[in-house]
């Protein structure tokens, strides 16, 4: 099955990278067959753009993900842990990644995430390292979302704000869509988590 316009180098390397999560969440991971995807993919010239595994194109290999995705329901995928600087500019990229993460739209997940980030950025500064966990819980109901900074004092406080006011209402969204949230302090830092009902597709 032909797909309906030819894809572009980013719609190939998004496939790409989907169909590595969805093999990894069954236990396969591609590095072990010795083969690249993207370098081998590449060397096919448009329009016959390639998936490699099975030679499929990116429909067939569409196909091929939400298959495994949907057969992984049960088992779930090892937790998504990313290390990076809370700035403005790593948002974007870090919504794209929960998502693909993912694999389904999640716009409350994806809006904890920001809200939780960007709380770090007001109260403990531009720029702090922070670890980004997102986790499916075993039977696939939730979702777990967490922040962690080296900031033990900076807390987030839940605060009702007016409605001239601009700022306040980051963890007012969060109280809203999660199902619940709290804060696990340590010595060297906090956590700040939520949960979430899993987003169905």
């Amino acid at each position: 099955m032909q797909d309906p316009l030819p894809p572009t180098a980013d719609d190939m390397d998004r496939c790409v990278d989907d169909l590595r999560t969805a093999l990894a969440a069954h236990g396969i991971a591609l590095p072990s067959l010795r083969l690249d995807l993207p370098a081998f993919a590449g060397t096919y010239a448009p329009p016959a753009v390639l998936v490699a595994l099975g030679n499929c194109n990116t429909a067939t290999a569409r196909r091929l993900i939400a298959v495994l995705h949907g057969s992984a329901r049960t088992a779930s995928p090892p937790p998504l842990d990313l290390d990076l600087l809370a700035v403005p500019k790593a948002v974007p990229e870090l919504r794209r990644t929960v998502r693909d993460y993912l694999g389904v739209p999640c716009a409350d997940v994806q809006l904890c995430v920001t809200e939780l980030v960007a709380n770090v950025i007001r109260h403990v500064g531009e720029g702090t390292p922070i670890r980004v966990r997102v986790a499916c819980t075993d039977d696939g109901g939730r979702v777990r979302v967490e922040v962690t900074d080296p900031d033990a004092r900076a807390l987030p406080v839940l605060v009702h704000a007016d409605g001239d006011e601009e700022c306040g209402r980051g963890l007012a969204l969060l109280d809203a869509v999660a199902l619940r949230w709290g804060v696990e302090q340590r010595a060297d830092g906090k956590t700040v988590w939520c949960e979430l009902d899993s987003p169905e597709e």
